[in-house]
């Protein structure tokens, strides 16, 4: 992917955003910087869209910000005009799209059909939007199509809500997920940015899905190991299953032989994409040793953090 879609990727979440007062679109961005969610396709459905986008790329750098709903020329030269990083569209349009790509902007134009899909790759695209989600088939329709497009990257939105959105953010050829939710016509127009931003940190929350997978013991020696591990597994009745570095009784407890990393041990944590994972944790001030970094074609499955939390390491693992 290039730079702007791994960054779109790893934040995860594009709000979308139809705004009648041009006025609110900073203190809006503020709040959805500070939920987490330094992202916006701020629509061209209302008469404030141009200016709401100006002002946001003005007065919050760290925002990527694009144009939604673009349907014609004059709305893409205004969206490119007025500083976008990525412009959208609600269905797929051959002849926008090449313009806007000709103009050397990122182009996700929404998608429902194989064959629309298909026309966009080739044009070159490596994601599209799919639109409205839910009412195509949602993730079990893209999970499909995953066979014969094992290269193509989806946005999906229309329907994607807190309830639905760990189902989407677990399949790997999403590249993010485009939603309302959290910035609905009622919260903006009564300036309620602290909801707005508690709304944002909790889908973030949702689309990490962060949870304990084990804990790691560390021994001094392989006899002490092994007695530890057979101890476990005996107290509670857990499967013994050794290995090259460690034995693992059953699922949560992994005795790791000597040069395990940190002092007493690690804490691994499962998330549901790691590459996700390091970004927003990053935001909060975690730093990574990219010695410890594994990957594959679906991205990073396995990181640890630097440094030691009450004498424990920490790493990442991909569910």
């Amino acid at each position: 992917m290039n730079e702007l879609l791994q960054q779109i990727h790893d934040i995860g979440i594009v709000p979308v955003i139809a705004i009648d007062d041009a006025s609110k679109a900073v203190p809006l961005a503020r709040a959805l910087v500070a939920g987490g969610l330094p992202a916006a396709e701020v629509t061209f459905r209302t008469a404030a869209a141009e200016d709401a986008i100006r002002a946001i790329v003005r007065e919050v750098p760290e925002m990527v910000v694009g144009a939604g709903t673009v349907l014609t020329r004059d709305q893409a030269d205004r969206a490119i005009d007025a500083g976008v990083s990525f412009v959208v569209s609600p269905g797929f349009n051959p002849e926008i799209t090449k313009y806007v790509l000709d103009k050397g902007v990122c182009m996700l134009p929404g998608t429902a059909t194989a064959g629309e899909m298909e026309q966009a790759m080739a044009l070159g695209l490596e994601a599209v939007k799919f639109f409205p989600a839910e009412q195509n088939g949602g993730i079990d329709k893209l999970k499909a199509l995953a066979g014969p497009y094992k290269t193509l990257r989806w946005m999906p939105t229309g329907g994607v809500n807190t309830n639905n959105l760990a189902n989407y953010m677990s399949f790997h050829q999403i590249l993010a997920c485009g939603g309302t939710w959290m910035v609905k016509k009622d919260l903006i127009e009564g300036g309620k940015w602290d909801e707005i931003t508690a709304i944002c940190k909790e889908a973030v929350r949702n689309m990490l899905g962060c949870e304990l997978r084990h804990i790691g013991i560390n021994t001094s020696g392989e006899d002490e190991t092994a007695d530890l591990a057979g101890c476990l597994c005996k107290l509670f009745d857990l499967e013994y299953k050794p290995g090259n570095s460690s034995i693992f009784a059953g699922k949560p407890f992994e005795v790791m032989k000597p040069g395990g990393k940190g002092t007493h041990g690690h804490i691994a944590l499962a998330v549901n994409d790691v590459d996700r994972a390091i970004y927003h944790f990053g935001r909060a001030g975690a730093t990574f040793d990219e010695s410890t970094r594994t990957a594959d074609e679906k991205g990073t499955k396995f990181i640890y953090l630097n440094g030691e939390f009450g004498g424990f390491a920490i790493h990442l693992i991909r569910k």
